[in-house]
């Protein structure tokens, strides 16, 4: 079992991992106010040290969308364990598509760790020798 080593800002909901998914929700820190087409780092209220060897992958919850208009800018985040420092709090890069105002502690977005990418040697070459698949939605 790995251990997430987290600094808290103030009243913020601890964090927990359930049995119903690999995700863990994330909770905004603050109320945030934002106006159609806007960007602004939304605050999740954590700082943490994550394990040798892993990084953690952001996301927006499949509700997000939906019910605050908001978009994660990247599309994804990816935060290493190099990011550990007490004042590295994570933050959620939102784009507004409507005015809305999202509460404190509202959960926005999920993160997952995974072992970080082993190092890899790329090696040209002339041909592959694989069959083509003929692109992309080509199977089915």
């Amino acid at each position: 079992m790995e251990t997430i080593y987290i600094k808290y800002l103030d009243n913020m909901p601890e964090l927990q991992k359930t049995d119903k998914g690999d995700w863990i929700d994330l909770y905004t820190y603050e109320e945030v106010t934002l106006k159609s087409g806007e960007l602004a780092y939304i605050s999740l209220g954590v700082a943490m040290e994550l394990p040798e060897g892993f990084e953690a992958i952001t996301a927006p919850r499949s509700s997000t969308f939906k019910k605050w208009g908001v978009l994660q800018a990247n599309s994804i985040g990816v935060i290493d364990n190099s990011y550990c420092g007490d004042s590295d709090i994570w933050a959620f890069p939102a784009y507004a598509t409507r005015d809305v105002t999202i509460p404190a502690h509202t959960r926005l977005c999920q993160f997952k760790i995974q072992k970080t990418q082993p190092d890899i040697l790329f090696h040209s070459v002339d041909s592959l020798g694989n069959e083509n698949r003929n692109g992309f939605g080509s199977t089915g």
